[in-house]
């Protein structure tokens, strides 16, 4: 059992801009030394930085940011047909340099949070995201170290099973969500292998062309805006 996350306000917060409810989960990591250093950026008012939610490496968990408000986490990007982000997203921000695993108290609590977000926004799996997938090139968080495959696993994000024959990557791609005009197929290819094949290295692979093209088939989140 997990406690609550404590209330800790930033001032760093404003409306959804067009009145819209959050559809969007995006995770990061904070490359700060600690959780605390973390939360004290997140409501300088001269960083013009915030989040919904920080999480520590032991578990404790402070609330920024009301879920029904802005928070500025996830700055230019987009997924999709997406581009104010913020707007679309809730943001939370989980205490790990980028370099170490991520302890199993911190992934429970994320996953804990995650149910509970879902629940209330009716925000679906394919729906959580990385700082990575809608800022290709720009941040790499949460990262090469973090476990995508466990939140799949218990219905709280998505993995892709290889395709039958592989797909033109980057149309693949663009359907599946990632700007591909903004990021090109390099960078595309990087923010795609940190989340769902961190162990491949090299040019594009057949193995990358199927998993895409499962992805955009399953979860073409793109598709009206390419009609």
């Amino acid at each position: 059992m997990t406690a609550e996350p404590v209330w800790h306000p930033s001032p760093n917060v404003g409306d959804r801009r067009g009145g819209v409810a959050p559809d969007m989960i995006v995770l990061h990591y904070t490359a700060m030394k600690s959780a605390e250093a973390a939360c004290e950026r997140l409501c300088d008012p001269a960083a013009q930085v915030s989040a919904h939610y920080v999480v520590a490496e032991d578990g404790r968990a402070w609330q920024l940011v009301r879920e029904e408000h802005r928070a500025w986490h996830a700055g230019a990007g987009g997924w999709g047909p997406v581009r104010d982000v913020n707007s679309h997203s809730i943001g939370i921000e989980i205490a790990n340099t980028g370099a170490a695993p991520f302890p199993d108290l911190q992934m429970t609590v994320v996953e804990n949070l995650l149910r509970g977000i879902m629940a209330r926004w009716q925000i679906t799996p394919d729906r959580i995201v990385g700082h990575s997938d809608t800022a290709p090139g720009r941040k790499i968080d949460p990262g090469p170290r973090f476990d995508w495959r466990r939140l799949a696993l218990q219905g709280l994000s998505i993995w892709p099973s290889a395709a039958e024959a592989p797909g033109d990557f980057l149309h693949d791609a663009r359907r599946f969500g990632y700007d591909v005009e903004a990021a090109g197929q390099d960078v595309v290819l990087n923010a795609f292998r940190m989340r769902f094949r961190p162990w491949a290295e090299g040019s594009l692979e057949d193995e990358d062309r199927r998993l895409m093209h499962d992805l955009a088939n399953r979860w073409p989140v793109a598709q009206a805006a390419l009609a």
